[in-house]
């Protein structure tokens, strides 16, 4: 049985060229299939247990995140 899961933001396009490089190294037990249209990025985990589907979905939550982070942090010049 394969597991799936999908997730939608919006981007300018910062993080989703930033999460591109991360969907082409291999995550165990998982693909990722990662597109932007418009300002939208999705992404599809494909896992075949439940275990690594949560893994990769953790990872691809925080990656996210720290991008939001970050921008954040450039925006008002790191203080």
């Amino acid at each position: 049985m394969q597991h799936r899961a999908y997730l939608c933001f919006r981007d300018s396009g910062e993080i989703y060229e930033a999460l591109k490089v991360e969907a082409g190294r291999e995550i165990p037990r998982t693909q990722v299939n990662i597109k932007r249209e418009g300002d939208e990025v999705k992404i599809e985990i494909l896992a075949s247990d439940l275990h690594a589907l949560r893994a990769a979905l953790n990872s691809y939550l925080r990656w996210i995140n720290l991008g939001y982070e970050i921008i954040e942090v450039v925006k008002n010049g790191g203080s």
